[in-house]
């Protein structure tokens, strides 16, 4: 056989029949689901910062308005959270939300250790990555974008 022959996909290659491969249907739905949950959390991440689910000490205490840069790191979170879980201009909602938590993982977390785990980080990097690989890979399905792409694209066609 030849490498050709070898590359060439037999019925036996497709993804739902080969458990070593992640079905191309289930993308969409795993990706919306994943942006969902993150942005729920980012959510409830960035209403701490008004005093809500606890605040920012565990006993219901705001961020003092108009403080630099925590209240309006908040504001961010949350208006980015909402965008994001809406599916709603996901790709630069989710750079923002990106941008916003590397900044405050090397203006406040790393200063005190190089290691997540030894300053506290993890949080923010994780969410750094995740909504990084977000404004990749795109909203999935069940997201306000997929709706606004389809009626722009419906309009040209009339």
């Amino acid at each position: 056989m030849t490498n050709a022959t070898l590359d060439r996909p037999t019925t036996t290659d497709r993804t739902d029949e080969n458990p070593r491969r992640t079905p191309r249907r289930l993308h969409g739905p795993v990706l919306a689901a994943t942006r969902i949950v993150v942005a729920f959390l980012f959510l409830c991440h960035g209403l701490q910062g008004f005093g809500a689910l606890g605040g920012i000490d565990g006993a219901g205490t705001a961020l003092p308005v108009g403080s630099w840069p925590a209240y309006y790191a908040s504001v961010l979170e949350v208006v980015t959270a909402v965008l994001v879980g809406l599916g709603l201009f996901t790709r630069p909602a989710a750079v923002l939300a990106s941008g916003a938590m590397a900044y405050a993982y090397f203006t406040v977390h790393q200063p005190m250790a190089l290691l997540p785990l030894h300053n506290m980080g993890e949080q923010a990097a994780l969410f750094s990555w995740i909504f990084l690989l977000i404004a990749v890979l795109g909203p999935g399905s069940l997201a306000l974008d997929n709706l606004r792409r389809a009626r722009a694209k419906s309009l040209e066609n009339h």
